[in-house]
Parts: structure tokens; C-alpha cells; sequence
């Protein structure tokens, strides 16, 4: 039985000075790091893609005119749904679908993301606000896309 022990205390401490010599070798010849960073999971595609639960106040069968308004309403088609305005791909030229796009994607990450810089009510009066011009539109959809892209 001692006989036993000490064997394997033997061999513990073999392997230990073995591994403890080869990570140090292998961290002389290491290239470097590998930069990862986890992105994307507050982006219009990232939503529409249904990774991820939405938040119970916002389903996705939610209707943007219903959510964001009268305005919104007579805007965009009535049936649209936060789903499909997360996942549309006709905002090329067109600055009021990449503003529906992006405000629905921040409307979910303001109530699924803690850090996230604006409040529901911030980004619902947003989007009234700036469906008055193309201008207005753009820029506004260019910010609320910069705070998607930044919130993790």
C-alpha cells in the first residue's frame, strides 16, 4: 500500500515539473494572441436572426405602427412587423427603412441590454421625431446604428 502511495506521488510530481516545463516553452514560442471580440449582439441582424429570446414587452408579431405610434403609422405599412423591420434589406437608399431598422433593434436593446444608452421611451420619441425629414432620419439612424454597434 505505501508502495502505491509513493508511486504516485512520484508521478504527480513528474507530471507537474513536466507541465510546469512545458508551458513555460510553449509561452517562449507562442506568436502571439488571437483578438477576439463579441460583437453584434445588438445589431438589427443579430435580432432578426432569433438567437435570442426578444423581451417579453416587445414581441415580434408587434406591429411598428402599434409600438412606435401613429406617426409610424402613417409612415411605414401598417402591418409591418418588428421582426421584419429587423430583418430588412431595402435600406440601401431608402433612410426611413434603415430608421425603422435600426430603432427596432435599439428598442430591444434597451430593454434586453442593461448598458444600453437609451431608454424605450427615448427611442420611441426619437423615431417620431425624426420621421419629419430625410435628413433628420439619417442622422438618426446613423447614431442609434453606432449605438448598436458599440453595445455588447
Amino acid at each position: 500500500m505505501l508502495k502505491n502511495r509513493l508511486a504516485l506521488l512520484v508521478l504527480l510530481f513528474t507530471y507537474y515539473f513536466y507541465l510546469g516545463d512545458f508551458t513555460v516553452s510553449a509561452q517562449q514560442f507562442r506568436p502571439g494572441f488571437v483578438y477576439t471580440r463579441n460583437r453584434g449582439r445588438c445589431t438589427p441582424q443579430y435580432w432578426s436572426s432569433r438567437r435570442e429570446s426578444w423581451p417579453k414587452m416587445v414581441p415580434q408579431t408587434s406591429t411598428v405602427s402599434k409600438i412606435f405610434g401613429s406617426r409610424a403609422y402613417e409612415r411605414y405599412r401598417y402591418d409591418l412587423t418588428l421582426l421584419e423591420a429587423a430583418g430588412r434589406n431595402d435600406d440601401g437608399d431608402n433612410v426611413f427603412a434603415r430608421l425603422v431598422k435600426q430603432s427596432t433593434a435599439a428598442l430591444l436593446n434597451s430593454y434586453a441590454r442593461h448598458n444600453y444608452p437609451y431608454s424605450a421611451w427615448e427611442v420611441k420619441t426619437m423615431l417620431i421625431q425624426a420621421l419629419v425629414s430625410e435628413k433628420s432620419a439619417s442622422l438618426l439612424a446613423q447614431q442609434l446604428s453606432q449605438a448598436n454597434e458599440a453595445c455588447n
